[in-house]
C-alpha cells in the first residue's frame, strides 16, 4: 500500500502517535492540576519532524526512501515548564492552556483521521472499477 501513497500513510500513523502522546500528556496535566508541586509538561514533534524531512529533501534529494527513513527516525520530546509558577503551592498547570490544548489536539487528530480514511476509500475505490 505504501507504494500507492508513497509515505502518506506511514506519515499520517507517525502523527497521530505524536498527537496521541500529546494528548495523553495534556491530559495528564488536568488530572494533576491540585497536586502541589507538581510541574507542567508538553510534547512537541513538529519542528523535529520537519527538520528530518527537509533534510532528508535537501540531502538525498527526497528519495522515497530517504523520506521514510526521516518519518520512522523522528520523535517526540517531553519538556517540564519547571520555572513558571504562579501558585502559591508550586503547581504550574494553566487550566485555560490546557484545555485549549486538548480541544486542539482532538481537532488535528480528527482530521488526520478522515485523512488515512479517505486514502483508504479512494484506494478501495479504486480497486472496485478493477
Amino acid at each position: 500500500m505504501s507504494d500507492i501513497y508513497g509515505n502518506g500513510i506511514a506519515l499520517t500513523e507517525k502523527v497521530l502517535d505524536f498527537l496521541w502522546a500529546r494528548q495523553s500528556v495534556s491530559l495528564n496535566n488536568v488530572a494533576n492540576v491540585d497536586t502541589p508541586g507538581f510541574k507542567s509538561q508538553y510534547i512537541t514533534f513538529e519542528e523535529e519532524l520537519d527538520k528530518r524531512l527537509t533534510d532528508a529533501n535537501q540531502v538525498k534529494k527526497g528519495t522515497k526512501r530517504a523520506v521514510s527513513e526521516a518519518i520512522d527516525a523522528s520523535h517526540s520530546w517531553l519538556h517540564t515548564t519547571w520555572k513558571e509558577s504562579s501558585r502559591l503551592d508550586g503547581n504550574n498547570v494553566d487550566m485555560d492552556q490546557e484545555q485549549v490544548e486538548v480541544v486542539r489536539t482532538a481537532y488535528e487528530y480528527q482530521y488526520m483521521l478522515s485523512s488515512i480514511n479517505n486514502n483508504l476509500t479512494r484506494l478501495k475505490n479504486a480497486a472496485k472499477t478493477f
